[in-house]
């Protein structure tokens, strides 16, 4: 069966229509070293920006205990140390990609682990949980936000964006508005924001308390 082609990029394509976990690997450990570059530079990536952003608008206390989860190079959390945020952890899939946000010296801990699967995290770890650039095409499902719910502590954040035609393809919302109504995080957020400027994309961005 054909591949779907979602971008006219060849390079964003190669992402968006992996069709398993280590499509999606080997396409990130090719692209580690140039992914900055091309994302920012070329693509016209700003969601990184949106979303430290969105977090800082929503805490309250640059002591807080952060996850900058599907990290990738670390955009978003430079971004957030240049905030005044010190005690951030990094997790994502790309061993690659995490060795880049290593070299920043910005985060405490680097965890490479799928966010498809169970996190090897306590539960009520973080004071919050911001995820960029993860919900999308090719990469992590729905399900997964039942994760982020379970390592953030009650009253904490989650901020998380998702690319559009993902968004209405792959079932977030639903999967949002199941764990409203299970009591399991309110929504505090939700509006477009820009994602990839040159491509013309856009993104939903997301801000979550959660309530258990």
């Amino acid at each position: 069966m054909e591949k779907k082609t979602i971008s006219d990029n060849k390079t964003l394509d190669k992402v968006y229509t992996a069709q398993n976990p280590q499509e999606l690997m080997d396409a990130y450990q090719e692209w580690a070293g140039e992914y900055e570059n091309d994302t920012v530079e070329v693509f016209g990536y700003v969601a990184h920006i949106a979303s430290a952003k969105a977090l800082d608008g929503a805490l309250n206390d640059k002591n807080s205990l952060i996850l900058d989860a599907g990290c990738g190079t670390g955009l978003v959390g430079k971004e957030l140390a240049g905030m005044g945020y010190s005690k951030l952890d990094a997790l994502d899939y790309s061993r690659e990609m995490l060795i880049e946000a290593e070299r920043k010296k910005i985060y405490s801990r680097h965890i490479q682990a799928d966010l498809s699967k169970a996190l090897d995290i306590a539960k009520n770890k973080y004071d919050a949980v911001v995820c960029t650039g993860t919900f999308t095409y090719g990469h992590v499902k729905p399900h997964a936000f039942d994760e982020l719910v379970r390592i953030t502590k009650p009253g904490g954040l989650v901020c998380f964006t998702i690319r559009e035609g993902a968004y209405e393809d792959y079932g977030y919302r639903e999967r949002m508005h199941e764990l409203e109504l299970l009591g399991k995080w309110e929504l505090l957020h939700i509006y477009d924001t820009e994602y990839l400027k040159e491509e013309k994309i856009s993104c939903k961005m997301c801000v979550y308390r959660v309530k258990t």
